[in-house]
């Protein structure tokens, strides 16, 4: 499993995520064909779950099932970019090329994608930021009214995603007469954001999961490094990037 955020304000988009892989493996006896129970182990510590096209200038983390065919999503990720991208592609072709890709591979992956970048009209950098799920064969705009009117601002976040739902999300108390009543938490004032703090909050978020899943008696299936990709109209810069090294 993952830990993937996407923070989106008015001066820039932030995208992080974890770096941890894990693997349910199961043995089987292949001569008494007895099958043992089902294991969840760490594989890695060193996965890219956050990428970055470089010639449409498009972020895309991945979470959800990783290992596709034997693979991992980051490698059919490479190929999709090598075999489908032009340069004028945008974030809004290249969400409904990425599905196309992976469902037609993979119709049964439970992977999912955020997608983001930004796109001119009329000399103006729009925003755009998508959900995708391969399974679901599922698209959808998060920054955007209903009415696809107006953008919006937030944050979206995929895979274990209990911990930063309980700080964000309203709570239930259980009050005197046994009855529940829904607590409020004070509200984030995204349109007011600035760059530096949807960065700051973006590490918050994958840090205190990676914090809170270590002392809970639950699989570690969040940790590692933490990588930071931020897009906005002037250009995309990686914060944090882990490096490969000897």
């Amino acid at each position: 499993m993952s830990f993937i955020i996407t923070v989106y304000v008015p001066s820039g988009i932030v995208m992080a995520s974890d770096s941890r892989q894990s693997v349910t493996i199961q043995k089987k006896d292949n001569i008494t064909e007895k099958n043992y129970p089902v294991v969840q182990t760490i594989s890695s510590d060193f996965v890219y779950k956050t990428h970055l096209m470089p010639n449409q200038q498009v972020g895309i983390s991945i979470f959800g099932e990783s290992i596709l065919g034997k693979i991992t999503a980051e490698s059919h990720l490479k190929t999709f970019e090598e075999e489908n991208l032009t340069e004028q592609d945008n974030a809004e072709t290249i969400a409904q090329k990425l599905l196309d890709f992976f469902k037609k591979k993979f119709p049964e992956a439970n992977t999912s994608f955020h997608i983001a970048g930004y796109r001119k009209k009329d000399k103006i950098s729009i925003p755009y930021v998508y959900h995708c799920n391969i399974k679901r064969n599922e698209l959808k705009r998060l920054n955007i009214t209903a009415d696809q009117k107006t953008v919006l601002y937030g944050t979206s976040w995929g895979g274990e995603g209990d911990v930063i739902a309980e700080i964000l999300q309203p709570a239930w108390m259980k009050i005197a007469d046994g009855s529940l009543k829904q607590i409020s938490k004070p509200p984030i004032i995204w349109d007011a954001m600035p760059l530096q703090d949807a960065i700051d909050f973006s590490i918050f978020a994958v840090k205190t999961t990676i914090d809170t899943i270590r002392f809970q008696a639950r699989p570690k299936t969040v940790g590692g490094p933490i990588d930071v990709l931020i897009l906005a109209p002037e250009g995309t810069q990686w914060i944090k990037k882990k490096e490969l090294h000897g």
